[in-house]
Formats: C-alpha cells, sequence, structure tokens
C-alpha cells in the first residue's frame, strides 16, 4: 500500500500517546481549504488510531464540519494530505472510500422508503452478500432500538428516529474509520444515549471514531482524546487531563475558552 506522509511524521507514527503500539487509521497533514477569500480550515493535521475515539471541538463555524469533508473525500483540499488505513485518499479515492463511514450534519433519508429498506439500499450499494447485510440490519436495529420504527417511511420519523437511522447507515459496512459530523446535535437524552452508546460498542471493536462536536460534556464522556479547534486552526490536542493541565482548568470548557483567548491575544498583537 502507498504512503502517505514521510516516514518520520509523527502523524504515522503507530504508537500511541501512552506508548502502546497501535495502528494509526486515518491520518492528515496541513490540511487547508480556501472559499475565495475565506480560509475555512488553516494547516489542520491529526491522526486517529485504531479502537478510539477522537474529539475535533470547536464552535460553531470554527471549521469542523468542512474538516470532516476534506477527510472524507468530499471536498477536495487546497492544500494538505489524508490516508485512511495507508491508503491515499487523493490516488485512490474510490478504494479509500471503501474504509470510512461518514455521517454529516446534514444527512437526509429517502422520505418515501423505511429505515430497513434504506439500509437495504445501501448494503447492495457496499456490495454487501444478502444473508451478510439481513444480520448487520437486524443488529444495527437492536442495538439502536429501532425495532418499532424500522418499517415506517423516514418521513414520518421524529429527529432521533432518524439519526439512529443515519447512525446505522453510516456503521453498516463495518467501516474501519468513522467520521461523524455532531451526531447528538439537537437530540433528546434518549437517542444521544443510544447513538453514544453505539459510538462507543464501534470503538470497542477496534474502529477509528473522529467526531465533531460543540458540546463539551459530549467529548469529555467519549473521547480518548481532543483537538481543540478555532477559526480553523487547532490550538491544542492531547487527553482531556493534558489539555486541562495544559491551560490549568478544571473543565474543558474553561480550557477552550482559554485558548481561544490567547488566540485572539496573539493575533491582536501581530497586528499591532
Amino acid at each position: 500500500m502507498p504512503q502517505l506522509l514521510p516516514p518520520n511524521s509523527d502523524y504515522l507514527d503507530a504508537t500511541a500517546p501512552d506508548g502502546n503500539a497501535k495502528a494509526v487509521a486515518l491520518a492528515a497533514e496541513g490540511l487547508v481549504k480556501q472559499f475565495d477569500s475565506v480560509t475555512a480550515v488553516n494547516g489542520v493535521s491529526l491522526q486517529v488510531q485504531a479502537g478510539e475515539i477522537v474529539g475535533l471541538l470547536g464552535p460553531n463555524g470554527a471549521g469542523k464540519t468542512t474538516a470532516l469533508r476534506m477527510l472524507a473525500g468530499i471536498l477536495t483540499p487546497t492544500a494538505g494530505r489524508v490516508s485512511v488505513n495507508g491508503l491515499d485518499l487523493h490516488a485512490h479515492p474510490l478504494a479509500t472510500k471503501r474504509h470510512i463511514g461518514f455521517l454529516s450534519g446534514d444527512t437526509q433519508l429517502y422520505h418515501r422508503l423505511t429505515p430497513r429498506e434504506v439500509l437495504r439500499y445501501f448494503g447492495r450499494l457496499y456490495g454487501m452478500a444478502d444473508r451478510t447485510l439481513t444480520d448487520r440490519i437486524e443488529q444495527l436495529m437492536s442495538e439502536l432500538e429501532m425495532g418499532s420504527f424500522a418499517d415506517r417511511p423516514c418521513r414520518t420519523l421524529s429527529t432521533g428516529q432518524k439519526q439512529r437511522a443515519n447512525i446505522a447507515r453510516a456503521f453498516l459496512h463495518h467501516p474501519g474509520v468513522l467520521m461523524l459530523d455532531e451526531p447528538t446535535a439537537a437530540l433528546d437524552v434518549i437517542s444521544g444515549h443510544f447513538i453514544s452508546q453505539a459510538i462507543r460498542r464501534e470503538r470497542a471493536s477496534g474502529r477509528a471514531v473522529l467526531l465533531s462536536t460543540h458540546i463539551m460534556s459530549e467529548a469529555e464522556y467519549l473521547c480518548d482524546r481532543i483537538y481543540l479547534l478555532h477559526e480553523g486552526c487547532i490550538t491544542s490536542h492531547g487527553t482531556l487531563a493534558e489539555i486541562l493541565a495544559q491551560a490549568g482548568c478544571a473543565n474543558l470548557t474553561e480550557a477552550f475558552l482559554q485558548h481561544a483567548r490567547r488566540r485572539l491575544e496573539i493575533a491582536g498583537s501581530l497586528e499591532d
């Protein structure tokens, strides 16, 4: 398989922060995305290892969705490189996307189909065998407790029910890398709990999970490591304990605000 980054790059070093060897499933270096005169993402580098949940944390407008869309191959970066399970996304787009389960913040379902029909449709697109697909659909419906609405048209479902169906679609083909954009945003407590538990199960089964969120408590609960994103730039990254220690704060909200203030102060001093 082709190597994306040079062998001495930190972002392809298959060693976890705790020193244990792990496979790097997702790696990005220097991602930039410009829209005319606006730089939405500016030099983002990150990695996600197999069997961990990594959070991309920032306020609305920080560049989280743009970054995830570049990582998933939906947007072409202005600059930078991405690899998934050792495959260069730019050089091998179709082969790479087979390893990805992507949930965008505005994913829609086919209104006339039921969740079961949606999953069967996507499973066939992925080339899953009928028996394997049937078993996988039943497994996901059980885990996400979708039985009560599995055969109702998607147009009749609540927001939480639709999001559970969308999560099932992203998980369906056992992708090695999951990219989830605000997976619990605007959900009630029960639906949010189902989805959080499903994400934790995927981590336990060895998946690499990257999720974006602006909900600090969600990041604290789910994530093994966190990247703080502010105005398109990574301001800090590490475990929750490391980020809190760096900022000298008691919680993630305070730490994020402190990093944001420091960045604004640096920008102001440069302008002066």
